[in-house]
This record gives structure tokens, sequence and C-alpha cells, in this order.
């Protein structure tokens, strides 16, 4: 299935539900330069994106060189400023793995459930576009090590910037079948 098809199909099926998602507006606090242009809001999280910048082997120069740009993100739900990112196979990495038992640990509201999906998935999607270069984290796999990077840049200042975050698992699955296994933590949106 094409990258973006399933987050369309989770989005119009949570219409048909009554939840509206839309496309996420773009904020300067997500951009190309990371934690390296957070918000005073957000300066609690700068040490930990700091500490698996450097373990994903994240370039400070290189990355502060980006044109500064907002990054895009996946759906929002306006009542209740809650961002949902639908995570196809390409976000359960090694690296991705890496950015939770570091970053956020295995308590944290995705962590044990996303470790689990990373062990089960990462051969795989160390894989994709696995010699991919992204500015920033050079060398192999650097495409990789930048989207768990960005994950976890949303996973930490989302709630810091006053952000709900609902991630919905989708690897190698069908939106109907993403849908249905986040159904509940969407529900709940509507009561928020």
């Amino acid at each position: 299935m094409p990258v973006g098809e399933v987050e369309a199909a989770v989005s119009a099926m949570a219409s048909a539900d009554g939840i509206a998602l839309v496309r996420m507006p773009r904020v300067e606090w997500l951009n190309t330069h990371g934690h390296f242009e957070l918000p005073p809001q957000a300066a609690a999280v700068q040490p930990a994106l700091q500490r698996v910048f450097e373990e994903l082997g994240g370039d400070e120069r290189e990355q502060r060189s980006k044109q500064l740009r907002t990054l895009p993100s996946d759906l929002f739900y306006v009542a209740s400023g809650t961002m949902v990112e639908v995570d196809e196979v390409q976000h359960f990495t090694s690296f991705r793995a890496l950015t939770i038992r570091k970053g956020l640990g295995a308590a944290s509201d995705i962590g044990a459930e996303y470790l689990d999906l990373c062990r089960e998935w990462s051969s795989m999607a160390d894989k994709y576009r696995a010699s991919k270069t992204a500015k920033g984290f050079p060398g192999p796999f650097g495409r990789a090590r930048q989207r768990a990077y960005n994950d976890l840049l949303r996973d930490l200042v989302a709630p810091a910037m006053g952000y709900g975050l609902i991630r919905v698992p989708a690897p190698n699955l069908s939106g109907r079948e993403a849908y249905s296994l986040a159904s509940a933590k969407l529900q709940r949106l509507r009561s928020i």
C-alpha cells in the first residue's frame, strides 16, 4: 500500500464516525532544526532530545545549517488540539526503538506497544530507503535515523506545547484495520 494511503483511510473512517480529522496545520516548533529551535515552553525536553540526537549519530552543525522550515504532520482534531500520527511500517525501525527506550521509556503511552512493534517489524523497516541520506544524520540509514528523531520530537514537544498526541500504529495494515485497532482512542477525542 502506498505511503499515505492508510492515513487517508483512517481519516475517512474517523469522519464517518463523526470525528473530523483535518490536515495538521504546520506549527513553528516542529521544524527542520529540531531541538535546536525549541520555544521556551519546551525547554524541559531539550536534554532528552539532545541525548537521543547524539545516540542516533546526529551532526549538530548539519542540523543547524538546514534551511529552517516547518515539518508536516499527519492529522489534527481541532476541538481538542490533538495531533494524530498514523505510523506505517517505516516508523518501526531499530532506531525508533532506541528513541523510545532512551527518550520516552517503556512506561510511556506508546512505549511497550511500540517497542514490541519495532521488534516485530524492524528487520523490514530498517531496509526502507536504507541508502537514503539525510542532512543532520550522515551515513548509512540516515533517513531512518532522522525519522526516528522527528517522531521523538513530536512525542516530547507536542505535550510541552499543549497539544495532545495520538499515535495510530499501522505497520502492514489497511486503513480499515488501523482504524479498527485505534478507534477506541480516537472515539475518546469527542469527549475531550
